[in-house]
């Protein structure tokens, strides 16, 4: 009885050890596959712009070399608008900052409806961003429409989730 015994522990270890061996080779192929970056979910996800649709994004780049961050919007509101602020972040625990516009000043006046801008800031540094990665900016534009006046401002958020260049 006692070697009936012996042998089912020898049989219940050796099946437990088998199995933690295979479950040690999983861990380390997982391993090696996220060291190489095979399993990031940045680089599988596609670029993407997201606004209200108060303004259509039609184009954008981020890039890290030139410190420039691009953005082409559509005024998709049936009325003109001017723009009080707006403002650039990222999600990086660094801050995005020295990003001053180029071409366009703020407050930007006289958005007429349907009309495509393109807003382009330079000096850009920080927020983590660095070429060959995906990197995320976030943009929120306060504006108000001509006829209503600034006591009747509105704030839209977006976002811009990109490859940087």
């Amino acid at each position: 009885m006692l070697r009936k015994k012996r042998n089912k522990s020898q049989a219940a270890l050796e099946f437990l050890t088998t199995y933690g061996w295979a479950f040690l080779i999983i861990i380390i192929m997982i391993s090696v596959l996220a060291y190489f970056g095979v399993l990031s979910p940045s680089k599988l996800l596609p670029n993407r712009c997201n606004f209200g649709p108060e303004f259509p994004c039609l184009s954008y780049q981020i890039s890290a070399t030139g410190s420039t961050f691009k953005l082409r919007l559509r005024n998709g509101l049936a009325e003109p608008i001017n723009i009080e602020s707006i403002s650039l972040a990222t999600e990086g625990a660094a801050a995005y900052t020295g990003c001053t516009p180029s071409g366009f000043s703020i407050p930007f006046t006289s958005w007429r409806a349907g009309n495509t801008t393109d807003f382009v800031w330079t000096g850009c540094t920080g927020g983590g961003l660095v070429a060959g990665d995906k990197g995320k900016v976030l943009i929120t534009i306060r504006y108000y429409p001509m006829l209503s006046g600034s006591a009747y401002a509105n704030e839209v958020k977006g976002e811009v989730f990109s490859s940087v260049v």
